[in-house]
């Protein structure tokens, strides 16, 4: 007999999925553990093997559609045997490739019919739907308890739902030409998780600028012998060093809020979100345990998680359990930004362009590279004075060479 494979529940709160491709096509022969479907899952995008062999007797979604955990994906059995012939039992919940076994769900219950347990005739049931009326509410005066038709015409009436007006969707506006664009696939995650993060953290954003002299020097110094082994080594790295160092110092920017327990969560681990522009949005691949990586090793993982970013093959692990995230735009320019927390974490540094700038020091101006901070925060765990207390401590990493130089080294003996 046919089998149903629904899509499964992959864990990490998913409980959604865009179809980007399909692999397979109706009439293809397939194997178990072949690769149907390429699904878009919060941001990542993974493989869903069949648990069946077969043939694909029918694709229950079209590429671009969102698939809900336990919706049907396809339909697999034998050559010429038809889909609705297929088993209504539970199936199993395949694993996306490359992320562990199935887990076999329990015996499927078939879902009781509505009105089950009432008795009335089909007549009844018919002129009861017509009406917009449930036959729960309807107090039943026939042999037996029925529901009589009697009955029926006695309860208050209930207009009935129009049915759902056809959509039109013009291509002009009151003033021009308009395109739409489906909200799909990352720019869709990018827009339900900021705003998430907006309904729910009290944002507020501390500006300040370093003095980028001091991390120039050192890069520079790092960078040749960094160079030769392979690595490209930006400032991004240094910052990360110089980041772990402050939280250390101020253990609630590395934290969660459970509102539901009504406590705040110091996480004693430094899991770094570094934020990714793609094509179509924005990811947030993590850079886990930070404080226990060589500067190298820190370059050399930020590089190939951008790289799995931008082609798409991370994997769902890279997308959580961060603790603090960077957003890093200087290659891009801008003097200051207001980034959007990266929900439930507690706070986010966005970094800008590091350039010359025009500072007064003992009321002379001069001109230093300097580095504009911008750091968005969660009112509701942390205070703006102690906000500022920690950019004066990160700033203080970041323009003493020593300081930094040991911020730096403080993993080698880890690495």
């Amino acid at each position: 007999m046919a089998k149903q494979f629904k899509f499964p529940d992959v864990g990490e709160g998913i409980t959604e999925g865009e179809v980007v491709r399909w692999l397979v096509k109706e009439g293809d022969e397939i194997k178990a553990d072949q690769p149907i479907a390429e699904v878009e899952t919060d941001k990542a995008i993974v493989e869903m093997p069949s648990p069946y062999a077969g043939t694909v007797l029918k694709l229950h979604a079209r590429e671009k559609d969102i698939v809900k955990v336990g919706q049907v994906l396809i339909t697999v059995g034998e050559k010429g045997e038809k889909p609705e012939e297929a088993s209504p039992a539970a199936v199993p919940a395949a694993a996306p490739k490359g992320r562990g076994a199935a887990v076999e769900p329990g015996p499927a219950r078939p879902a009781p019919a509505a009105g089950a347990g009432i008795l009335a005739t089909p007549k009844v049931r018919k002129i009861a739907q017509d009406l917009g009326l449930d036959l729960a509410a309807i107090p039943a005066t026939g042999p037996g308890g029925r529901i009589t038709e009697e009955d029926v015409e006695a309860a208050p009436k209930k207009a009935v739902p129009p049915s759902p007006a056809v959509k039109v969707k013009t291509k002009f506006d009151f003033y021009g030409s308009v395109e739409r664009l489906p909200l799909r696939g990352v720019r869709r995650a990018t827009a339900k998780r900021m705003a998430e993060s907006v309904s729910k953290a009290a944002h507020v954003t501390h500006f300040d600028q370093a003095d980028a002299s001091a991390l120039d020097r050192l890069r520079e110094k790092m960078k040749p012998e960094a160079e030769a082994r392979g690595i490209k080594l930006t400032y991004l790295p240094f910052i990360v060093k110089a980041l772990v160092a402050a939280l250390k110092l101020h253990p609630m920017f590395n934290s969660t809020l459970d509102d539901a327990e009504e406590e705040i969560i110091i996480k004693k681990y430094y899991n770094i979100g570094i934020a990714v522009d793609v094509a179509d949005g924005l990811i947030v691949p993590v850079l886990k345990g930070a404080d226990e990586k060589s500067l190298e090793d820190i370059a050399r993982e930020i590089q190939a998680l951008a790289e799995a970013a931008r082609g798409r093959t991370l994997d769902l692990a890279d997308l959580k359990g961060g603790t603090f995230s960077i957003t890093n735009v200087g290659m891009i320019g801008g003097e200051a930004a207001t980034p959007i927390i990266n929900y439930p974490e507690v706070a986010i540094l966005a970094t800008l362009k590091i350039a010359d700038r025009p500072r007064v020091e003992d009321g002379r101006v001069t001109v230093r590279k300097t580095l504009p901070l911008c750091l968005s925060f969660d009112h509701r765990v942390v205070d703006g004075a102690e906000a500022a207390r920690f950019m004066n401590d990160l700033k203080k990493i970041l323009e003493q060479e020593a300081l930094l130089a040991e911020a730096v080294k403080a993993a080698e003996s880890k690495g």
